[in-house]
């Protein structure tokens, strides 16, 4: 049986964190943890960038953009929604955090999530540096992890990834070889 496991490890790896402005105060914080853990884990600072967004909601589409250059290992989302009088909060949580699995699946890259949502700003503050540590940097590490675990599990392809021309095939092509899609001739019988 293998077992799998990342470290995170940022040598020779490119990051970008994703930073919402709204509620800088907090914000500003998350920024500095991922920054800080990113580089203290190895992400030199040539491979690091940051990419600023107006709010929460924004961080998705500027996720798929920047996934579509193809530049980066992994990102790192901060942001904080706190929740106000009106159902505003749901939504932009919801969406944040939504587009952000979408994004991270549909380019096969990991982002961590960094973005608070919270009651009140004293748990804000709480998360962002305080009593309840800096999850600006729980994100970043993550993210590096889940960088670093893609890396071994496509390191370890099993016998029969390669095209019949023997050549590797692209992750993406070996997944859809062992899961393929459903079809009349695999699909389970009607009754």
């Amino acid at each position: 049986m293998a077992e799998f496991a990342g470290v995170p490890d940022g040598h020779g790896r490119r990051v970008a964190v994703l930073v919402s402005r709204f509620n800088e105060a907090i914000t500003q914080r998350l920024e500095q943890g991922a920054v800080d853990a990113l580089l203290r884990a190895g992400v030199a600072e040539a491979d690091l960038d940051v990419i600023r967004v107006p709010g929460a909601w924004e961080l998705a589409t500027a996720a798929r953009t920047a996934l579509a250059t193809d530049r980066y290992d992994a990102l790192v989302a901060v942001g904080a929604v706190i929740r106000g009088e009106t159902p505003h909060f749901d939504y932009v949580a919801d969406a944040a955090a939504r587009g952000l699995a979408d994004a991270a699946a549909e380019f096969d890259t990991p982002i961590g999530f960094g973005v608070l949502t919270c009651d009140t700003m004293a748990q804000a503050e709480a998360r962002a540096g305080g009593s309840h540590g800096n999850k600006g940097a729980d994100a970043a590490l993550a993210a590096l992890e889940m960088a670093d675990l893609h890396a071994r599990l496509d390191a370890a392809q099993d016998p029969g990834d390669e095209d019949d021309a023997g050549e590797e095939l692209p992750r993406d092509a070996r997944r859809q070889r062992s899961n393929p899609p459903p079809n009349a001739a695999n699909a389970a019988p009607r009754r």
